[in-house]
């Protein structure tokens, strides 16, 4: 029992400096500066800029395939890899590496033009043939919309937005919200050139 006793305590003896010494590592190792790669970097470390919205579908311009890609700046005094392999040390100005935002797929059929063509000229199969569906477009009109049924469910559809446009894309929404938003960072940067003038 004794034997069993001392052997533990042996045991632990040696373990308790290496898990210090573990722990000790393993902060050393996170306050490290460098980083490998720029695009790497920690969340606070970089700064990405807006991507410039096109107000027709007010989407990101550079959207393709869902991705937007938008240039992100590493902080001051920050050194990392680029993409090529120099490692380079940031003024805060540079741009270090680009990131991808999700967007949406918009290829100019109006969420708005779709719901009024349904609503009101879907018995006769318009709001199949400005989505792209010249099929389907022609036979609402040769039977008056499916007797009116077929115009009523259509447009339902639409107007939740299971059916969209035939070439897989987004309708443009007009979201509201960002108009007002863009209107009030006017106001604001217009009155405060005002006021320091």
């Amino acid at each position: 029992m004794a034997l069993r006793w001392k052997s533990l305590l042996r045991f632990r003896s040696t373990t308790r400096p290496l898990i210090i010494f573990t722990f000790c590592l393993t902060v050393i190792h996170s306050l490290g500066d460098d980083v490998d790669s720029c695009d790497k970097l920690r969340l606070g470390q970089y700064v990405c800029k807006e991507p410039k919205i096109d107000d027709a579908t007010q989407e990101p311009e550079n959207c393709k395939d869902r991705l937007a890609w938008v240039e992100c700046l590493p902080a001051p005094n920050m050194s990392c890899r680029l993409s090529n392999g120099t490692q380079f040390k940031f003024s805060g100005e540079e741009v270090g590496f680009n990131k991808s935002i999700p967007c949406r797929n918009v290829s100019g059929y109006s969420y708005k033009v779709a719901v009024a063509l349904s609503l009101f000229l879907g018995w006769i199969g318009a709001d199949r043939f400005y989505l792209g569906y010249p099929a389907l477009g022609l036979l609402k009109f040769c039977t008056v919309g499916f007797c009116g049924i077929g115009s009523l469910v259509d447009f339902m559809l639409i107007s939740m937005q299971i059916v969209g446009p035939s070439d897989g894309s987004d309708y443009i929404v007009d979201y509201y919200g960002a108009r007002l938003t863009r209107l009030s960072i006017t106001n604001e940067t217009y009155r405060r050139t005002q006021l320091s003038q």
